[in-house]
């Protein structure tokens, strides 16, 4: 498979035309991001910087962190055929925070959907975080008005082995889609400036 290198300076003017392109500001309006660790956190840190701020403050950033591709580096490496799951290895935990996930407007962020197995965990466990919040708060189900979203920097245009919801699909975003090939994205370089030499070849 041929790789392509992915430089800050394209993911920086990416991220920013989409937010203009997607009118994610007018219409999306998020008050919160989830960024998927690790690939998620540079991307939403850069979306930061592009979306308006919300009662005179930044758009705050929380971290889920979630386990796939090690495993299957894993499996591949030992011949192991098991399915492999998506596993947590780090979640929100509102119960100890003032912060809610009601009534908010939440863009989950990931710098790749490439077999949507990883998303679809993180929006199907936070949609059951949500459930849970409303119900403790005395709530009927899906009454609290809470918005989720997904953005992904590149979309790889290809069958994906998980599906989104529909009205999660209403508001996915894709910076870029692509053909699938190997993306080589910049905080994974050891020499950035031979990285970034690659880049242009």
């Amino acid at each position: 498979m041929s790789k392509k290198y992915i430089t800050y300076n394209e993911v920086h003017k990416d991220i920013r035309e989409a937010v203009t392109r997607y009118r994610l500001n007018e219409d999306f309006k998020p008050d919160l991001m989830i960024a998927i660790a690790a690939g998620g956190m540079i991307p939403a840190r850069f979306m930061r910087t592009f979306l308006n701020k919300v009662n005179g403050r930044n758009v705050p950033i929380q971290v889920i962190g979630l386990s796939l591709y090690e495993e299957l580096e894993i499996a591949a490496a030992t011949g192991d055929t098991r399915p492999v799951e998506v596993t947590k290895t780090q979640w929100l935990n509102f119960a100890q925070s003032e912060t809610s996930l009601l009534g908010r407007r939440i863009l989950i962020v990931d710098e790749v959907d490439d077999s949507r197995m990883t998303m679809a965990y993180a929006v199907k466990e936070i949609q059951k975080d949500i459930l849970a919040e409303e119900i403790r708060q005395g709530m009927a189900p899906g009454s609290s008005g809470t918005t989720i979203g997904v953005f992904v920097l590149h979309n790889k245009e290809k069958p994906k082995k998980r599906e989104l919801p529909e009205e999660i699909m209403k508001n996915y975003y894709a910076a870029v889609s692509m053909p699938d090939q190997w993306l080589v994205y910049p905080w994974d370089a050891i020499d950035i400036d031979d990285h970034d030499v690659l880049s242009t070849q």
